[in-house]
């Protein structure tokens, strides 16, 4: 092969669309669309009055120059609980960025979920990320993001990586909540120090949107004062004419940090609480 010539590698995509309605005191499906790489699963189960749905990546995980969007809305009335079937491997980027986005749309009286399970960098990835959510002046809204670098059981380092992650949350229109959070290099040295990751191999953000915010605070702070096996902290804010709850989670590795989110994300989800699979 001549040396000028350029392979080109095989590269995932995929774009998943869902939309719920309430129905007879319930929710159901009303669309549902999906296209190469991204699959969605809304298990059945007659005892719940809110609708689940599993996100899936069948590549098995994402590397530089995949891309996959997700698409969901939760119509007026309807509550909407959206998870991924296992943790989101971001692999080394021979070339290129993982490209994932989430775009989300909760109406009147609506409640919308975004919990995945942990995104886990690898040495050498590069990923993008984007969660863009539009809800109406009374819906509520939970968004978790939990990411690990590298499996500390595994002995892995993250020595080299990029993780640009663009938060833009709207409530009736008004910009609640924007943040731009940019890693890039020596994951493991940028973590071990003290302003930033205090010695965490993990970390997570925690978002709830809803009138109710700051009634929810003490509750959380409650909890995370019994928190030893990193550092967390939350507030809460009126603006925008509703409120947010904002927490933020250091953790010494995955299973560390699990221990935390999912009792916060129980708290926090209303009735539907925790995904059945984050309990499986």
């Amino acid at each position: 092969m001549d040396a000028s010539t350029h392979l080109k590698l095989q590269r995932t995509s995929g774009t998943a669309r869902v939309r719920v309605i309430p129905s007879a005191g319930a929710t159901r499906l009303d669309v549902l669309y999906q296209e190469g790489a991204a699959k969605i699963r809304l298990p059945r189960d007659r005892r719940r009055i809110w609708a689940e749905a599993v996100l899936i990546n069948t590549a098995g995980g994402l590397t530089g120059g995949d891309s996959i969007c997700w698409e969901a809305e939760a119509a007026a009335g309807a509550t909407l609980v959206l998870t991924t079937q296992a943790c989101e491997k971001v692999y080394r980027a021979s070339s290129g960025i993982a490209d994932v986005e989430a775009r989300l749309i909760a109406g009147e009286g609506a409640h919308l979920a975004w919990l995945p399970q942990e995104t886990i960098l690898f040495n050498e990835s590069a990923l993008s990320r984007r969660i863009d959510v539009d809800l109406a002046a009374n819906a509520t809204c939970l968004i978790l993001e939990p990411v690990i670098f590298g499996r500390q059981a595994m002995g892995e380092e993250v020595r080299e990586t990029m993780l640009r992650d663009r938060w833009r949350v709207r409530c009736g229109g008004a910009l609640v909540h924007a943040e731009d959070l940019r890693v890039e290099g020596d994951a493991a040295s940028l973590m071990k120090r003290g302003a930033i990751g205090a010695g965490a191999g993990a970390m997570a953000s925690l978002l709830y949107i809803g009138a109710d915010a700051e009634d929810r605070l003490c509750g959380v702070r409650s909890f995370l004062e019994g928190y030893a096996d990193g550092r967390a902290g939350a507030n809460a804010w009126r603006c925008g004419g509703t409120g947010k709850l904002l927490a933020r989670i250091l953790a010494k590795d995955g299973f560390s940090l699990r221990r935390v989110v999912m009792p916060l994300a129980e708290m926090l989800n209303r009735q539907a609480g925790l995904p059945r699979i984050w309990t499986n």
